[in-house]
């Protein structure tokens, strides 16, 4: 019989299935926090857990995140791993340090079938979507490898939460688009927001997302965390040259789903992600038309200059063309930020991670692209 990896299920779950073994339900909160908030692996070491109930979990069940390949730390404290989740695929985990908070940056699926054409990612192909366990695995893996860590001295960048833990906030910015893998990445979400979980509040968890409306709408009804979407281009024409799903959820759409989350998102701003690409989509009045694309929505900009990667057909602009375009923005009231490039010297920087893919789409071997429906005109 093949065991059941606790990490797949939330709360809910893990208490159907503990009462499935003839226990009472409470047993699934004590086991719930040992896992989550202890970071626990060994039934044996779950010293309130009945001694029955250990020896059964011990025959039907295991605790097991992805295993690590590579543990790359940059110049700069950011820290990447390569994950193995079988198949002869690895994915990327991207832990950025700050004074004030860690963030973790999460993948969700092995490579991506968007197609962006800055992203490096999409270059990779696409296999399948992660699991809840590989997703919250990196969490889980996370906490006890930084953890540890801090306790030995070896990083100390972060005051941390309440509870001690270094990562305080999440994004799923890593490999893969998260909404489109809906089911496992919302049950990963619930365990994060759950006090017997990780306890981290909606407002520091993001999914961030290329722009698959019905997908946002659900995920407003669902589980609302924050919401970062990739814009990248002020209009329908340049957009669908860059993020090619914008030919099947063109701006219009895409906006007006905007306005719907926010009516239930833990932030009153929606954030927009923008690379900018040296003579692509950095002109002045490519700011000019952002300030008019978003009057309706209310937002913040998070402009990322390109990180380039091998065989990229983009360059990073120059840095006095990057904040002429930010005081475009802010000129016009709109709050605007220009990230911080962290982590470039380990490819851990956005936009940067590769992993390994067995694609299925057969992109990266030279086959056809995928094609997404166009609209109506």
């Amino acid at each position: 019989m093949t065991p059941t990896n606790l990490l797949d299920f939330d709360l809910p779950q893990l208490t159907d299935w503990i009462q499935s073994l003839g226990e009472r339900p409470f047993r699934a909160r004590q086991i719930f926090r040992w896992i989550h908030r202890e970071g626990c692996e060994d039934f044996a070491a779950m010293s309130d857990v009945a001694k029955s109930l250990r020896a059964k979990l011990a025959e039907q069940a295991i605790i097991a995140a992805p295993r690590v390949l590579r543990d790359s730390v940059s110049r700069d404290g950011t820290r990447k791993w390569l994950l193995d989740v079988g198949g002869g695929n690895a994915v990327e985990t991207v832990f950025i340090p700050e004074r004030s908070r860690g963030t973790l940056c999460i993948s969700t699926q092995a490579g991506c079938a968007l197609e962006c054409a800055f992203c490096s990612t999409g270059k990779q192909g696409f296999n399948r979507n992660l699991s809840t366990a590989e997703i919250l695995g990196q969490l889980w893996l996370a906490n006890r490898l930084l953890g540890a860590a801090k306790t030995e001295g070896d990083w100390d960048t972060t005051e941390g939460p309440d509870n001690g833990r270094v990562v305080t906030n999440v994004v799923l910015m890593g490999m893969g688009e998260p909404l489109a893998n809906f089911e496992a990445v919302v049950r990963a979400l619930r365990v994060m927001l759950d006090d017997h979980g990780y306890g981290l509040s909606r407002r520091r968890v993001t999914v961030s997302t290329s722009g698959i409306v019905p997908a946002i709408d659900r995920l407003r009804e669902h589980c609302p965390v924050a919401l970062a979407v990739s814009l990248h281009a002020p209009n329908d024409a340049l957009r669908d040259r860059l993020v090619p799903i914008n030919r099947k959820y063109p701006l219009r759409e895409l906006l007006a789903a905007c306005q719907r989350y926010l009516e239930r998102a833990p932030r009153d701003f929606i954030t927009f992600e923008y690379v900018l690409l040296a003579g692509v989509n950095d002109e002045p009045e490519h700011a000019r038309e952002l300030v008019a694309l978003v009057r309706d929505v209310p937002c913040k900009f998070n402009l990322i200059p390109f990180n380039p990667f091998p065989g990229a057909p983009f360059a990073r602009p120059e840095e006095g063309r990057i904040r002429r375009f930010a005081a475009i923005l802010m000129e016009a009231g709109l709050v605007t930020t220009t990230r911080k490039t962290r982590g470039d010297d380990v490819a851990a920087a956005c936009g940067q991670l590769a992993g390994q893919v067995r694609d299925r789409t057969r992109r990266s071997r030279g086959g056809e692209p995928i094609i997404f429906p166009q609209r109506a005109s």
